[in-house]
Formats: structure tokens, C-alpha cells, sequence
């Protein structure tokens, strides 16, 4: 009645388990020394430690507000991007004639807004992830700000202090891959819109190039290269 077989059903239960499969990859203990998002949280915390030494931390302040900066940019995006998927589901008489010339023709009119209202959340998530990694970089400028004089930097609370301020930009850019991750699985979903074949296909591709990108050679050769 929906205009779906068995195979969206497989597809959609393919990519749902693609999604979880990656989260857990990127996210679990496996990847803490693996991938690449896991390796820069070391980085996080060596760059707390040099910028504790210092007594002008303005530079500090300015890499933290570009990457707040950055994450507002995508959050406004996901904006765009949620505003165009309820667009896109206004103009669903439109769109299916222009579809329904194609040979793969198009799902009845419940369906296709059925999969426009999931492309919708997806593109929903993806704007909750920039908007809560956005404050996330607020509070890590707060810590920043807080942050004991050189002078202090041997004392216990200064070095717990620094952890605490590697720890929030840590997860902040947490949520910001998790927003990156919702964009790049929206072009996988877009194959569904063909049909779970190409749901299928868009998802195994999507997967195997994001999974390149994180446990690749050419992803680590930076960090692992000592010259």
C-alpha cells in the first residue's frame, strides 16, 4: 500500500546497520590507537598542555573560535538542508512526473514523502550534532579562559584542569564528526529514491569511502611520518 517491497525493507535495514555498524567502529575502544578521529583526541590534549606554558593564549582563543566557526557553518546547513527536504516534499506531484519518465520509475506519492520525511531527520540529527558540538566549543573557550597562569602549571590543579579542557574539545569535535556522518549517509539515502538497489549500492559505497578516509594509508601518513 506504502509503494514498498522486500527489498526497501533489506535496504533500509541495510543502511540503518551500516550507520551503527560505523558508529561503532569510529566510536569504540578498537579505534581508540586506529582511526583518525581517535588519534587527533592526543593532540587535543598535547595542545592544552603547550598552551598551559604560555602566557599569551590568543592564539588559543582564535583556533578554538575557527572551529566554532566552522561548526555554526554546518549547523546552518543542516538548516538549508531541512528546509529544502520540506520544499522537496511540497513539489511531490512535480517531481514523481518527472520521475515516473525514468526507467526506474518512482514509488507512489505516500512512499516518496515517506522517504523525504526520512531524509528529513536525518538532515534534523545532523543540525542537533553541529548545534550541541557549537556550544560544546563555547564551553571549551570558557575553560580556555579559566585557565591557570604559567606560573601555576605544575600544580595539580592546573594539569586536571587541562585534561578538563581537552576532554570538552574532545567530545565537541565528537559531535561534529557525528553531524559530518549524518551529511555523508543523506547521499547514500538519496539512492533510495531510485530504488533499495541503489539504497544498497549508495550505502556500501558511501561506507567503504568513509571507512578509507579514517583507517587508510594515506590518512595517517601525516602523523605516522617522523621527517
Amino acid at each position: 500500500m506504502l509503494g514498498f517491497n522486500y527489498i526497501d525493507g533489506v535496504a533500509l535495514s541495510a543502511f540503518c546497520l551500516a550507520w551503527v555498524a560505523y558508529h561503532l567502529i569510529m566510536e569504540g575502544k578498537w579505534a581508540e590507537s586506529r582511526t583518525l578521529n581517535r588519534r587527533m583526541d592526543v593532540y587535543r590534549l598535547e595542545w592544552m598542555q603547550r598552551m598551559l606554558t604560555r602566557e599569551n593564549r590568543i592564539v588559543d582563543a582564535q583556533i578554538i573560535a575557527a572551529l566554532q566557526n566552522g561548526t555554526a557553518f554546518f549547523a546552518s546547513t543542516s538548516l538549508l538542508a531541512i528546509g529544502a527536504a520540506l520544499a522537496f516534499l511540497q513539489s511531490t506531484e512535480a517531481v514523481m512526473a518527472l520521475f515516473r519518465d525514468l526507467p526506474f520509475g518512482a514509488a507512489n506519492r505516500t512512499g516518496w514523502e515517506l522517504k523525504t520525511l526520512g531524509l528529513t531527520l536525518i538532515f534534523a540529527n545532523a543540525f542537533f550534532k553541529f548545534a550541541w558540538a557549537y556550544r560544546l566549543f563555547n564551553y571549551s573557550t570558557i575553560l580556555l579562559g579559566s585557565t591557570p597562569p604559567p606560573s601555576e602549571g605544575g600544580t595539580p590543579e592546573a594539569q586536571a584542569h587541562v585534561v578538563k579542557l581537552a576532554r570538552m574539545a574532545t567530545i565537541a569535535g565528537r559531535h561534529f564528526n557525528r553531524g559530518q556522518r549524518s551529511f555523508f549517509f543523506a547521499i547514500a539515502y538519496l539512492g533510495w529514491y531510485i530504488n533499495g538497489w541503489a539504497l544498497m549500492a549508495a550505502t556500501l559505497a558511501i561506507f567503504l569511502v568513509m571507512i578509507n578516509r579514517q583507517l587508510g594509508r594515506d590518512s595517517h601518513w601525516v602523523l605516522d611520518n617522523a621527517g
